[in-house]
């Protein structure tokens, strides 16, 4: 008998002796939204059980048993509600301009979106801003200057999950210094930290770097060390792509806990992975240099996607020297035939001072092209470049450049990891997960083009293929990677735990169910297995439909200057 059935059988009894004392039945309290008998995994880690959780407005007000009833309730039974999840990486900037409902995400119990790897929405200068509209071509307005700006204007228009932002490094640099291979002046590097502190107090969570890429690698350990240990004063994160995800992984490592160091901070590694068949054999120890750092006091941690293949631009198969001084002048030199033949010589070196992305794939073989703007290239998508290569009679290497020339923004996916490493690095007590994708619906315009399977399937291949099919960690652990972990790496107030006072972003799905569906050949098809999803206390998903609510809030930093004690800036002068 549970302690609410002896409650009420003793009730019963009292009130039905002989002689007693008829009283006026005390109505029970009424919740908006009350989950019945599900399995609670409350973000901790900790053991789950049966039980219920209570919403009123916008915050979960009991978790346990629940007495009483709510306006609308769910039968939660057999089935797993959680916290909402934490997408760590998102690149879903642009698609919740266009749709707000977050389709592939929301399907997958997300109900947070973190931007900020190294390109942010802001703050952009007036050159930054037309460059951005050119882009886009009028897909929509560029009506917000500063990062703080543009996440309330995603708020205003009405998106579905919540949405957050680290302050992109390299849109700090492009600001200041445009896009050359140049040091900033100690003038400059002044302001530099000074668009990091106001991003920061506008509720930033921190300094996102992506320093592989051009004009973000011309960084040196300095600079990053002035902009993360601005974002430090104001309680914020610094989280890199590193220099190398391959050959030169251990310094690159050694990078990021100087950065964390010298900053004064705490540091995450986005999508730790292993690139290249000679590289795969080396996680032991980077675990190892990792541990070292925690051991020494230092509060390092990553994330990770759940797919052996990553993604990108095909342009990222070319030095970055190359690249310097943006598009323009990229593709320019490209078109030089004595710097076309340089960088053919660096694509084929054997080692480079670059991270190589075509050598980490094994060749054209491994470089799976997916998106093009160019109409003419539509034949292209869905073939390697060494298909496409030996259909046009050129080298490798000479097909990248002249499809780079055709089109600059090809979008290619790369085939670098091991499995095994995939695997056994979910169980990693310091590892939370992120998609690097946007979170599109599959429909329309999105269907014209091919995508990464982990834009539709990251969490859900967790869940299903990691937790439920091969028992790689606990479905406690691995809830707790999604949720609490990465809140608290953050910093964020009320969020990730299922627990009195926190806000209610909970999702409930099936365990035994919960599936991704997307593959390389079929990317667009949305995970199931989740039933459920409320953000803020709204539901977004029910019966495993979308509702068309758009409830998601920015959720801010620990510098926001709208705290009630003023943020970690405020109280630091």
């Amino acid at each position: 008998m549970t302690r609410r059935s002896f409650r009420l059988a003793l009730m019963w009894a009292v009130l039905s002796a002989p002689g007693a004392i008829a009283a006026t039945p005390v109505p029970a309290p009424a919740y908006d939204l009350v989950i019945r008998g599900g399995t609670v995994y409350d973000g901790s880690g900790g053991a789950p059980y049966v039980g219920d959780v209570a919403v009123e407005n916008d915050r979960i007000v009991a978790v346990g048993e629940v007495d009483g009833t709510g306006r609308h309730e769910i039968s939660a039974a057999g089935k797993a509600v959680a916290p909402g999840f934490i997408n760590m990486l998102s690149w879903a900037t642009r698609s919740l301009l266009e749709d707000g409902r977050a389709m592939s995400d929301i399907y997958q119990g997300v109900t947070l979106e973190v931007f900020g790897e190294g390109w942010t929405m802001g703050p952009v200068s007036e050159a930054m801003r037309h460059q951005m509209r050119e882009e886009n071509e009028g897909a929509f307005p560029v009506v917000w200057t500063t990062l703080g700006e543009y996440l309330d204007h995603l708020e205003n228009r009405g998106v579905s999950p919540n949405v957050a932002s680290f302050v992109g490094a390299t849109t700090i640099r492009i600001h200041v210094l445009g896009e050359a291979d140049v040091d900033p002046t100690p003038e400059q590097l002044g302001r530099m930290r000074a668009l990091v502190r106001q991003a920061m107090e506008e509720g930033a969570l921190g300094v996102g770097s992506a320093l592989i890429y051009a004009p973000a690698n011309y960084a040196e350990t300095p600079e990053l060390i002035a902009l993360a240990s601005e974002a430090g004063r104001c309680g914020g994160m610094y989280i890199s792509h590193m220099r190398s995800e391959a050959d030169d992984i251990d310094d690159a490592i050694d990078e990021v806990i100087t950065i964390a160091r010298e900053g004064n901070l705490p540091a995450e590694i986005y999508h730790l992975k292993l690139a290249g068949t000679r590289n795969w054999d080396r996680l032991p120890e980077v675990i190892a240099q990792i541990e070292a750092a925690r051991a020494a006091g230092q509060r390092i941690t990553t994330n990770m996607y759940l797919y052996t293949a990553g993604g990108t631009g095909l342009d990222a198969v070319m030095p970055p020297w190359v690249q310097d001084g943006g598009r323009d002048a990229f593709l320019a030199r490209l078109r030089d035939p004595e710097i076309r033949a340089r960088v053919l010589e660096a694509m084929r070196a054997p080692e480079s001072d670059w991270e190589n992305l075509l050598r980490a794939s094994g060749g054209g073989e491994g470089v799976l092209l997916v998106e093009v703007e160019n109409p003419a290239l539509r034949p292209i998508l869905g073939k390697t470049l060494a298909e496409v290569a030996a259909t046009r009679g050129t080298s490798v290497e000479d097909t990248a450049i002249d499809l780079v020339l055709e089109d600059s923004r090809i979008g290619a996916i790369y085939f670098m990891m091991s499995e095994d490493n995939v695997r056994r690095q979910t169980a990693l007590p310091w590892m939370s997960f992120g998609s690097d994708a946007a979170a599109p619906a599959a429909e329309g315009e999105a269907l014209e083009s091919s995508a990464h399977p982990r834009t539709y399937g990251n969490f859900a291949r967790l869940l299903g293929r990691y937790v439920r099919e091969q028992r790689a960690l606990p479905l406690a652990q691995a809830i707790h990677g999604l949720t609490a972990l990465p809140a608290s790496n953050l910093g964020l107030r009320d969020r990730g735990r299922l627990a009195a006072g926190n806000f209610a972003d909970i999702v409930i799905f099936d365990p035994e169910e919960i599936t991704d569906h997307a593959t390389y050949a079929e990317p667009h098809r949305y995970s199931t297995g989740v039933s459920d999803v409320f953000v803020n206390g709204i539901q977004v998903v029910a019966g495993g439909r979308h509702t068309g609510a758009t409830p998601g809030r920015v959720v801010r930093g620990p510098g926001w200057k709208g705290w009630p004690d003023r943020g970690a800036c405020g109280r630091q002068g």
